[in-house]
């Protein structure tokens, strides 16, 4: 760095050299300078999508053990055994549907298995549970469709880099 901050003139005396083979030279130095700082970027963007990965990795892992965990929602099907009588209409645990009512966008609060019931569930029994009209029960289950949506774009997106990036580690 301090040999390209130095006048070439100044250095072409010093170093008893011409002033275009000094030039050259800091010209050589400059890329140096600049091939290190993209590998060095390089370096930090690599660690961020390394982190991203654990982070999928980790929320995969965490849907998988709750596909192979039974719900609580199964027992209320299974069993029939609802104190509203309500909740056997329909495949929805109570505290999903607690969440759908009380929030304002419930889609955002829930995890992907929970938007798919919601988005499977029959819009009447929807909003006969909730206590709502057909069309509420209808724009909630379109809100639940299109953030079920834009969740398997970005698993699709994160498993297109993930491809692209296993394909780089093999060229020299």
């Amino acid at each position: 760095k301090v040999l390209i901050d130095v006048p070439p003139s100044d250095l072409a005396e010093e170093l008893e050299q011409s002033q275009n083979q000094v030039q050259a030279l800091q010209d050589t130095l400059q890329q140096v300078l600049d091939r290190r700082e993209e590998e060095r970027q390089s370096r930090q963007l690599l660690e961020l999508y390394l982190q991203a990965l654990k982070k999928e990795e980790s929320i995969l892992s965490k849907v998988a053990e709750s596909q192979t965990q039974p719900g609580k929602e199964m027992d209320v099907v299974d069993t029939g055994t609802s104190s509203t009588g309500i909740l056997a209409k329909t495949a929805l645990s109570d505290q999903t549907l607690v969440t759908l009512k009380g929030k304002p966008a419930p889609e955002l609060c829930l995890d992907s298995q929970d938007l798919e019931l919601v988005v499977k569930e029959d819009t009447e029994a929807l909003a006969l549970a909730l206590s709502w009209d057909k069309q509420k029960a209808e724009a909630l289950q379109q809100a639940c469709d299109q953030e079920l949506s834009k969740r398997l774009q970005q698993v699709q997106t994160l498993h297109s880099l993930r491809s692209i990036s296993k394909g780089k580690k093999t060229l020299p």
